[in-house]
C-alpha cells in the first residue's frame, strides 16, 4: 500500500474536513492538476497533469480530481458521473488556492482605428467548432428588442463591454451611448464592441479609452460552457471551490435543452459548492432542461410547454432519475438571463447559502425567463437562506412548485420583485423570508402558504389565468391533473406587513383563503377575509437594510405591542390544511408532518403565541439583526 507523504497531511485533513461526511467521494484515486503539469503524467502529486479536462478523461466513480492554483481555460466536459452519493466524481480546487476556469482567451494584437476604438482580426481556426461571434442570441420567450445579440463577450481587466447594434457605433468615441442603450448606465460606463464574421476570419473592433489594449488583459468569449457535459445522465459530480467566469451561453426557454456556465444536462445528484461564478451572456447554473428535436418549437405557448413535459417524461423524467442536485453555498453574478435556470431538471433540489446578485441589469435583450432564481417544475425544491439582490427579480418559480419551500431567504433592491410564483396549484410553503423589494410578491398561483414573512413592498394578486397548467401527485413528476388558475385558496399566517404591502387585493378573491395573526403596519391594508388583525396603522418600525463590511444589517424600531395579540399558533401540517387543486397537504418533502417552530436564524419559537414575522425582536427601542454574513452564509 502506498504511504502518503507526511507533508501532505494537514492538506488532507483540511480537504476532508470542509467535505460534508455525506459527500465525500469513496476511497478512490486521486488525480492533481496543475498549469504546470504535462497531460501525459500520471496525475500523481510529483506527475500533475496540465488541463482538468486531461483528469477528466482518467476519473472513475469514487475518484477525486484536485486542482492546484492558476488560470485554466478550458471546457470541462465530464465523459462519466459517480454511482452513487456515496462514490461519486469529485472537482475541487486546493482550499486557500486561486483557480480559475474561464471560457475565454486573452487577445493582443489590437490596433487602433479611430478615437478610442481599436480592432483585432482572428483566423476563425482560432474558435475551434464554436465561433460565438456567429451565434445569435435566440429562443422561445427571447425579445432581442428589434437588433442582434451574440454569445461573444469582451472583456477589459475582468469586465465586459457592451455589444454595439452596427459597426458606426462602435466608431463613435467612448462614452457615446446609443439610444437604445440602457438609460441607467452613464454614458462614461458605455464602452462598446462589434463584431464581423467572414468566411476565414472573425474582426473585433472594441472601445479602449485611455488604455493601450495590448498591455492591458483583453479576453473574448471562445467556449459554449465552462463545465457542462455533452450527453445527459451524468450523476453524482461534485464541482468544488473553483472561480468560473466567461461563458458564451445561448438563452436558456423551458423548452429547450439549457446550457449554463455550469450546467447538469438532464443528470441526477449534482453538488455544486463553494464557488464563484460569474460573466455568463445568459446563465450561470443551468440544472435543466434536456436537448430534443422539438426545441424551441413551441410558438411561445402554454400548450407547447406541455407537449414539452411530456417528452420529459417520455426522456426519463422522475424522482429516481433526473434532479435531486445541492447548490449551496456559491456567488453568482453578472449573468444577463439567470443566476440559476432550470427547467424541470431542478425537482427535488436544494438551492442554499447562495449569494445572487447584478443578474439582467444591463437589459440589452429582455423576455420571459430572468431572474436570479427562474425554475419551472420546482417539484419538492428546497430554496433556503439565500441572498438575493439587484437582480430584475429575485425567484421565480413558474409551473409546478408542487412540493417547494422558499424558507430564510433575504432579498432586496430587485426591480421588478422578490417572488413570483406563476401558475401553480399548491401546496408551496413561503415562510421566515425578508421581502424588502418594492414588489415582495407577484401572485399567479393558488394553494401557498406564507408563513412568518416581513414584507415591505406592494402584494400583486392576479384575479385568474386561463392557462390549463399541470398538477402531480405526491411527491413525484407522474402528471395528476391540468387546471385552470382562479385567485385564491392561499394562506397568510403570522407575517408581518408594512406599508404597500396590502392583503386587500383578496377581497375579490375567487376560492377561499385563510388569514389569521398577521401584523399591518405603517398603513398597510388587512383583507376583509381575517377576522382579527393587529393593525398599527401610523406606527412605521423604521426597517432599513444597511451594508457593512461584514455583511447585510437590518435595522428598526420594533413595537411591543406586536406581541399583545395571544391567539397566534405554531404552524403545521394539520393547521394549513389541503390545496384544494391538488388535495395535498402541506408537508415535509419526505411526507412527513411539518411545523414551523424555527425562525430566520433557525432558533427555536415559542410554542403559544410565537413572535410575528422572520424573527424575534428583544427589548425595546433601536435594533439592529446581522441578516446576511459577506464571507460566510448561515
Amino acid at each position: 500500500m502506498k504511504r502518503t507523504p507526511i507533508v501532505l497531511l494537514p492538506f488532507l485533513l483540511l480537504t476532508l474536513f470542509l467535505m460534508p461526511a455525506q459527500t465525500t467521494a469513496a476511497s478512490g484515486k486521486e488525480y492533481h492538476v496543475s498549469v504546470n503539469g504535462e497531460d501525459g503524467n500520471d496525475g500523481s502529486l510529483s506527475h500533475m497533469l496540465q488541463t482538468i479536462s486531461a483528469a477528466a478523461v482518467l476519473a472513475q466513480p469514487g475518484d477525486t480530481i484536485t486542482v492546484h492554483e492558476g488560470v485554466y481555460r478550458e471546457r470541462i466536459t465530464p465523459p462519466r458521473g459517480g454511482e452513487s452519493d456515496e462514490n461519486r466524481i469529485v472537482y475541487q480546487a486546493v482550499p486557500g488556492d486561486k483557480v480559475e476556469i474561464k471560457g475565454s482567451e486573452e487577445v493582443s494584437g489590437w490596433k487602433k482605428v479611430r478615437h478610442d476604438t481599436w480592432k483585432v482580426t482572428l483566423p476563425n481556426r482560432f474558435f475551434g467548432n464554436y465561433n460565438p461571434y456567429d451565434d445569435l442570441i435566440h429562443g422561445d420567450w427571447f425579445d432581442a428588442k428589434d437588433r442582434e445579440h451574440h454569445t461573444g463577450a469582451v472583456y477589459l481587466n475582468g469586465e465586459w463591454l457592451i455589444e454595439a447594434a452596427a459597426l458606426k457605433e462602435v466608431m463613435e468615441p467612448a462614452g457615446t451611448a446609443p439610444e437604445w442603450i440602457n438609460q441607467a448606465a452613464t454614458a462614461a460606463d458605455v464602452r462598446l464592441w462589434y463584431a464581423k464574421v467572414a468566411p476565414d476570419s472573425t474582426t473585433v473592433w472594441a472601445q479602449f479609452k485611455n488604455v493601450n489594449p495590448n498591455k492591458e488583459r483583453v479576453e473574448i468569449n471562445v467556449r459554449r460552457a465552462v463545465f457542462y457535459p455533452e450527453q445527459p445522465g451524468m450523476n453524482y459530480i461534485t464541482v468544488r471551490g473553483f472561480i468560473m467566469r466567461h461563458a458564451a451561453t445561448q438563452w436558456a426557454p423551458p423548452t429547450a435543452e439549457q446550457i449554463g456556465l455550469i450546467g447538469t444536462h438532464w443528470s441526477k445528484g449534482w453538488i455544486i459548492e463553494n464557488n464563484t461564478i460569474s460573466h455568463s451572456v445568459c446563465s450561470g447554473i443551468a440544472l435543466g432542461k434536456h436537448g430534443d428535436e422539438f426545441d424551441n418549437t413551441s410558438a411561445d405557448t402554454a400548450e407547447g410547454y406541455v407537449k414539452t413535459i411530456e417528452r420529459a417524461i417520455e426522456h426519463g423524467w422522475s424522482k429516481e432519475n433526473i434532479g435531486h442536485h445541492s447548490i449551496r453555498n456559491n456567488t453568482i453574478s453578472h449573468c444577463e438571463q439567470t443566476g440559476i435556470v432550470g427547467s424541470m431538471g431542478a425537482a427535488f433540489s436544494t438551492i442554499t447559502g447562495n449569494t445572487i446578485h447584478d443578474i439582467h441589469v444591463r437589459k440589452l435583450f429582455t423576455g420571459c425567463e430572468m431572474a436570479g432564481i427562474k425554475l419551472h417544475a420546482a417539484i419538492d425544491v428546497e430554496v433556503r437562506n439565500n441572498h438575493i439582490y439587484r437582480s430584475c427579480r429575485g425567484l421565480w418559480l413558474d409551473w409546478m412548485a408542487q412540493g417547494a419551500r422558499v424558507s430564510g431567504n433575504l432579498f432586496h433592491d430587485n426591480p421588478y420583485e422578490d417572488l413570483f410564483v406563476e401558475v401553480n396549484h399548491g401546496p408551496f410553503v413561503v415562510d421566515n423570508n425578508i421581502f424588502l423589494s418594492p414588489i415582495s410578491i407577484r401572485n399567479a398561483s393558488r394553494g401557498g402558504a406564507y408563513v412568518h414573512n416581513l414584507m415591505l413592498g406592494e402584494i400583486r394578486i392576479h384575479a385568474y389565468d386561463a392557462r390549463m397548467t399541470p398538477y402531480h401527485t405526491a411527491h413525484s413528476t407522474a402528471l395528476a391533473g391540468m387546471h385552470d388558475n382562479p385567485c385564491g385558496d392561499d394562506r397568510y399566517y403570522n407575517n408581518i406587513f408594512v406599508k404597500h404591502a396590502n392583503l386587500h387585493a383578496y377581497d375579490k378573491k375567487c376560492l377561499p383563503v385563510f388569514m389569521e395573526g398577521n401584523v399591518f403596519l405603517a398603513g398597510a391594508r388587512a383583507s376583509k377575509h381575517e377576522a382579527e388583525p393587529m393593525i398599527l396603522k401610523r406606527y412605521d418600525p423604521q426597517f432599513l437594510l444597511v451594508e457593512k463590511t461584514d455583511g447585510f444589517y437590518l435595522e428598526s424600531v420594533p413595537d411591543k405591542n406586536w406581541t399583545e395579540k395571544k391567539t397566534r399558533q405554531t404552524i403545521t401540517t394539520a393547521l394549513l390544511g389541503r390545496a384544494l387543486v391538488s388535495d395535498l397537504p402541506y408537508e415535509n418533502r419526505d411526507a412527513t408532518p411539518l411545523t414551523i417552530d424555527t425562525d430566520f436564524f433557525g432558533n427555536k419559537r415559542k410554542t403559544v403565541n410565537p413572535f410575528p414575522g422572520p424573527f424575534k425582536f428583544s427589548g425595546e427601542g433601536k435594533q439592529v439583526m446581522n441578516v446576511w454574513h459577506t464571507r460566510t452564509s448561515r
